[in-house]
């Protein structure tokens, strides 16, 4: 009777220790870090995501027409800068007559038809290309301007500061044939009134000049003629008034 009493007591025990661990409470689940939680080196490792720069529009490109092409071609021909023919394609011979002119007329020497070249050479632009405005890497500096520009932008002072060189003093050819009459009526020329300055007519003018106590020239000038009684035009008057 014990032993059965022992037996069941036994089983009770264990029943009740079963379900204590049952109902035992579950230990409690670790937190998983939120974004507010990031530990400073996760924040180390981690990469921003780089943000691209927007594109830079490019503006619209420059050129020339096939009959520009051309007239260049012609002008250039014109200028002997260029020895081809104008058939309105690029090709190395134009480039290089371009850069010739360009070289010349104070432009950046490019080779190619820009609209500064174009209208330095007077060759009308279409509608479209004067939308276009001037780049203004189309004109030289001041180390790449040759001798020939640099002369011309000099004050003009400099140019009036020049000594003017006196007109040539010229006779007309009725004036240049009463000479002759009167030379032939002195018997200082043989030949007929042709109005022209001949070897014969300059030979006889320095035996009238040297007869006449003038300077022996050859010529007609303004003295001569005045000596002879042959009248000077207005604009002899003034060139001789100038000498």
């Amino acid at each position: 009777m014990k032993k059965v009493f022992s037996i069941v007591a036994l089983s009770l025990f264990c029943s009740i220790a079963v379900m204590a661990q049952d109902t035992a409470p579950a230990p409690a689940a670790s937190p998983r870090p939120t974004s507010s939680t990031i530990t400073v080196a996760e924040a180390k490792n981690s990469k921003s995501p780089t943000v691209a720069a927007p594109a830079k529009k490019r503006g619209p490109v420059f050129r020339p027409t096939k009959d520009q092409i051309k007239q260049v071609q012609a002008m250039l021909k014109e200028k002997s800068l260029y020895n081809g023919e104008a058939t309105g394609t690029y090709n190395d011979e134009t480039r290089a007559g371009i850069k010739s002119f360009q070289k010349d007329n104070g432009l950046s020497q490019t080779g190619t038809l820009n609209r500064a070249t174009l209208e330095k050479m007077n060759i009308a632009l279409t509608d479209s290309q004067k939308l276009i405005p001037v780049s203004e890497n189309s004109y030289a500096t001041a180390d790449e301007k040759p001798a020939k520009a640099a002369k011309a932008e000099k004050p003009a002072a400099s140019a009036e500061a020049k000594p003017k060189k006196p007109a040539i003093f010229r006779a007309t050819a009725d004036q240049i044939k009463e000479a002759q009459r009167m030379l032939k009526d002195g018997s200082m020329y043989s030949g007929e009134q042709t109005g022209k300055l001949d070897d014969a007519t300059r030979a006889g003018l320095k035996k009238y000049q040297e007869a006449n106590g003038l300077k022996v020239t050859g010529t007609l000038n303004s003295v001569t003629l005045e000596k002879m009684g042959i009248a000077l035009t207005e604009k002899q008057k003034t060139d001789a008034a100038g000498q």
